[in-house]
């Protein structure tokens, strides 16, 4: 699939949402509000809201790498790292929680496009031509 038919996948259309999401969540719950240099501050708020944006970041880049791929590994590994990647989002909204972010409907909000996302994901995964491999669901 070319980039330009990327955005016509429902799987990466998710994914730019939920970067999008997490990228408002992180500008309002971070004590620094300048996202380019979340890295930088010793707030564990911050670096939780650097580490979101990060994955939420990827995600959709490794979208793009498995589509463009003809490789089964290669689209293998995308989906194995995108997997990690949905299980840390719903570990940075508990880490955010713990840390004393008081708007929790915005967390759920976040926490409910990660399942949004999550759901998408796998259909677009079972996808994938099989190769003999029946591991995954």
């Amino acid at each position: 699939m070319s980039y330009n038919n990327l955005g016509a996948l429902p799987v990466y259309k998710k994914a730019l949402k939920l970067c999008q999401i997490s990228r408002e969540i992180a500008s309002y719950v971070s004590f620094n509000k300048d996202l380019l240099k979340l890295y930088q501050s010793n707030s564990l708020r911050d670096i939780i809201a650097d580490s979101l944006l990060t994955d939420t970041i990827l995600i959709p880049k490794k979208i793009a790498i498995a589509e463009s791929t003809g490789s089964h590994t290669e689209r293998m590994k995308s989906a194995t790292y995108i997997n990690i990647m949905i299980r840390n989002l719903s570990s940075y909204c508990n880490g955010l929680e713990k840390d004393g972010v008081k708007e929790k409907e915005y967390l759920n909000l976040l926490r409910q496009e990660i399942r949004s996302f999550r759901k998408s994901f796998k259909k677009w995964r079972r996808s994938f031509p099989d190769n003999g491999n029946a591991y995954w669901n």
